[in-house]
């Protein structure tokens, strides 16, 4: 995949991120409860905000390592989506999800996006440079 299509995919689903983090802000706000304090922060930092700087970055410059976009991207959004829905699952214990199981899903998604910074760091140091004249 092409690395303009990879940062048009990563704002668009920044920009979902961005929806479901101002609605459950909205929600906050007008319910008077606080209990997606995290959830909120951690979908408007790691969703919206994260994605959305790779997303121009990759805009922005060239990077010589497809395949290493390739892994960063899909890192980036199965990550966020883990750390997100994992939060949600721990702290908020919907339908009533198997405890062990929402601390599994939270860690997972919390280590595939780190996995991703970490990926996201190499991307930085592999630009082609810009030879002006």
């Amino acid at each position: 995949m092409s690395q303009e299509k990879w940062s048009i995919r990563l704002i668009r689903i920044a920009a979902i991120f961005g929806l479901i983090g101002t609605v459950l802000g909205s929600h906050m706000a007008g319910s008077g409860s606080y209990a997606f304090r995290p959830v909120h922060a951690h979908i408007l930092l790691v969703g919206w905000l994260s994605m959305f700087a790779w997303g121009a970055f990759y805009k922005m410059f060239k990077v010589r390592a497809k395949k290493l976009i390739t892994a960063h991207g899909w890192t980036a959004i199965l990550g966020s989506i883990g750390l997100t829905a994992g939060m949600w699952f721990q702290f908020i214990q919907p339908f009533g999800v198997n405890k062990v199981f929402s601390l599994i899903f939270y860690i997972g998604g919390g280590s595939v996006l780190l996995i991703s910074f970490v990926l996201f760091i190499f991307v930085t140091f592999l630009t082609e440079k810009d030879v002006k004249q």
